[in-house]
């Protein structure tokens, strides 16, 4: 009878444990707008100082989106960059609005092992300086040489919201 109620006892607790190791799955909510007013917020607490001159947004297709992610094999609604148009200087952020069921995590693999840091002439970033994260749908990559610049773009898309 002991063996009886020590094996409903284990079995109960199993149930139990088991029942509370449901793991909810997180809703990521998606930053909605249009991508030049979020990167305009993105840099929005960029100090002056650490501002390029002559920075511009440049819309993003198919044709020259790899010359700024270095690939062009992600699945993706729109993007952007941002750039200096001035002289050789190591900034640019890109702002890539991914498909609904998008691969996020691969395509932030992909991006990491195609992007090229240094394409600009004489100066560039160290591979490991390169940021790319997501909210939800949207994903940015940093790759800017000034780490206040950097650090601060990068503060500036975790306040999306």
């Amino acid at each position: 009878m002991k063996k009886i109620s020590l094996l409903l006892i284990l079995l109960s607790a199993a149930l139990l444990v088991t029942g509370c190791g449901k793991e909810e799955k997180k809703e990521t909510k998606n930053i909605e707008g249009n991508l030049n007013d979020i990167i305009e917020k993105v840099y929005k607490d960029l100090p002056e100082d650490h501002t390029p001159s002559g920075l511009s947004n440049i819309e993003l297709n198919d044709e020259n989106i790899a010359d700024y992610i270095g690939t062009k094999d992600i699945e993706y609604k729109e993007a952007i960059a941002r750039e200096s148009m001035i002289g050789a200087i190591a900034h640019s952020v890109i702002l890539i609005r991914t498909e609904k069921d998008a691969d996020i995590a691969s395509m932030k693999e992909t991006i990491l092992e195609n992007v090229n840091p240094r394409k600009w002439v004489c100066v560039g970033v160290e591979k490991e300086d390169v940021i790319i994260k997501n909210k939800g749908d949207l994903l940015i990559v940093i790759i800017i040489e000034d780490e206040v610049g950097r650090k601060s773009i990068s503060e500036g898309f975790d306040k999306l919201s």
